[in-house]
């Protein structure tokens, strides 16, 4: 352990990049404190407080939207049109060719789309969002005319473009997934505040209550390392060592794994499903206030689907499973594994190659996926089970937020630990 840290300190290359990304982590931060102009702090953020739609937007954004900063979005268009884009190459055929066979050449293409995408999108996040806003709370803005609203628009989704860019500089020039960094210091900012406001609940009648909670979140703790770090090992053979070790009258032989991990999407389903249910809570927040009796009806229709809602639960649970299993085709494709496999001449042991392997592939990833599909889902909809049986304030932090800073920091560990194998070798 002392050796790891010393060797950071020791490679300038290693240390520059982690100053690096501490550096722009702070300027970040700066950045999420400018409010946009004519804000009211106090009142946005009595807003965001008493709404939990508000608070799950305010989780992605980093902290910002609590303070309606410049930042208020986060990377949230970003995501959204990754989304779009992912979604539309299981659709388009020329898209997924651009995916899957053209290589780095062909993602990089498709992540200049998601940039474009990001620009409409963070627009229509920012009229949505600032028209909510005015609706619930029209002390917030103080009588906002259509000029000053443009400026608000165009003020944050250039910030958001900005941070955008950040979030590649830092997966460039850093040390992980720049996007995630920037989230994962966001929920960790917002965690003071969160826990302030559950502790101000408090009192000594309490105390078993929570300590049962703490001992709870340390066990989900574990349980997220648990299964972010476990796989299912797969025995590969390669066709020109059998036959050595079959000439030379060998015993055995050097035995490579193809490992499939139990959680091959990550944190991806969750934000899919959270992005894909915030639609109807955000329309039925902007209606419910309407003139028109009809459309607060459909308002009022829509609110079953806020975050307190047992069938926003049942649908959360749902979609981040069956979205588990979307991302692990896209991320993870069996044929053309089983194609790479006899192109370098290996092959999984007791299987032949081609189809079988392809078939035998695809049954591993749908076992395993089943238990990180359940997983997921499970650790999604865990705070507010929490918070229905003990009647205790959630954290915003949420089961989502800790998956995320844990996979994060995860990879972050593994990529510094990467860099000083380069370097001893």
């Amino acid at each position: 352990m002392f050796n790891k840290i010393k060797a950071i300190f020791s490679d300038k290359t290693i240390r520059n990049r982690i100053l690096f990304v501490l550096a722009i982590l702070v300027i970040f931060r700066a950045l999420s404190a400018i409010p946009v102009p004519g804000v009211n702090v106090q009142a946005i953020k009595a807003l965001v407080d008493g709404n939990s739609f508000f608070q799950v937007l305010n989780l992605f954004s980093g902290g910002g939207l609590s303070a309606l900063s410049i930042l208020m979005l986060g990377v949230g268009p970003y995501i959204t049109a990754s989304i779009i884009i992912q979604l539309l190459t299981m659709v388009f055929p020329g898209m997924k060719e651009l995916q899957q066979e053209e290589g780095a050449a062909g993602r990089k293409k498709l992540s200049q789309y998601s940039r474009l995408l990001a620009i409409p999108v963070g627009f229509i996040q920012t009229f949505g969002i600032i028209t909510l806003i005015t609706r619930q709370s029209p002390e917030v803005f103080g009588g906002l005319t259509s000029f000053g609203f443009v400026q608000v628009a165009i003020i944050v989704v250039a910030s958001s473009i900005l941070l955008m860019w950040i979030g590649e500089r830092l997966t460039e020039y850093g040390i992980g997934n720049g996007i995630s960094l920037i989230i994962t210091i966001g929920i960790i900012a917002a965690l003071p505040r969160s826990l302030s406001r559950v502790l101000a609940t408090y009192d000594a009648t309490q105390l078993p209550l929570f300590i049962g909670i703490g001992i709870l979140s340390v066990a989900i703790i574990a349980l997220i390392v648990y299964i972010t770090e476990a796989e299912r090992p797969i025995e590969i053979n390669y066709a020109r060592q059998a036959r050595s070790l079959s000439t030379q009258g060998a015993s055995g032989s050097h035995k490579t794994y193809l490992p499939i991990k139990l959680n091959q999407a990550g944190v991806m389903p969750i934000i899919f499903a959270i992005t894909l249910l915030m639609f109807p809570s955000f329309l039925g927040n902007i209606l419910i206030v309407a003139t028109n009796p009809t459309l607060q009806s459909i308002g009022r229709f829509l609110s079953v689907w806020s975050q307190d809602a047992l069938v926003h639960g049942i649908a959360y649970f749902i979609l981040v499973f069956l979205f588990t299993y979307f991302y692990t085709a896209v991320t993870f494709d069996p044929k053309q594994m089983a194609e790479n496999l006899q192109k370098q001449g290996a092959f999984v042991s007791g299987i032949r190659p081609g189809d079988s392997t392809m078939d035998y592939l695809s049954r591993i990833v749908t076992r395993t996926t089943f238990i990180g599909a359940l997983f997921l889902a499970s650790i999604a909809i865990l705070p507010a089970i929490v918070q229905n049986f003990t009647n205790v304030a959630s954290i915003s932090i949420g089961g989502t937020g800790i998956l995320i800073v844990i996979s994060t920091l995860i990879d972050v560990v593994k990529k510094v630990n990467a860099q000083i194998s380069m370097r001893e070798y």
